[in-house]
């Protein structure tokens, strides 16, 4: 059986494509969660790709994916900056988490320099569009394929 890869995507992620095309790119969301299931599969992984822009039920996602996943790759999006309730959940899967960005938040407001979640991330990967997402699957192969050995 193949490790289950959690991809989560919050608030306004959905508008990937027609939203700042100049920050975010043209890609809609469609195509970078058919991106990330070639990345997934080429790295011997199942992915479940899911967007919301609501936070509770994000939170409820990863707490069901305690049970039944092997890691977390998270673009919490504006959550990022504003969530502890977020960050807390992902402590409590226990699951190692990937946190995803497709801009560089570094180079853009102040207020999105700070994240909740990097402090509990294994990594975080950010201004590299989707490819990020795909390095973030890559990463997860590897340390499964490793644990298996």
């Amino acid at each position: 059986m193949k490790p289950l890869i959690l991809v989560l995507n919050g608030p306004n992620l959905n508008m990937l494509g027609t939203r700042e095309p100049g920050q975010y790119g043209h890609e809609t969301l469609a195509d970078l969660g058919q991106r990330c299931a070639v990345a997934a599969q080429t790295h011997g992984l199942e992915i479940e790709f899911r967007q919301t822009n609501h936070e509770g039920e994000l939170i409820d996602w990863i707490h069901a994916a305690r049970a039944r996943c092997a890691g977390i790759l998270i673009n919490p999006g504006a959550w990022t900056h504003t969530s502890v309730a977020i960050r807390d959940a992902l402590v409590a899967s226990e699951l190692p988490v990937i946190e995803v960005h497709l801009s560089n938040v570094h180079k853009r407001e102040p207020f999105r320099h700070v994240s909740f979640v990097s402090s509990i991330a294994v990594g975080v990967i950010c201004g590299l569009g989707s490819q990020g997402y795909r390095m973030a699957l890559s990463y997860f192969g590897e340390l499964f394929k490793e644990q298996a050995a």
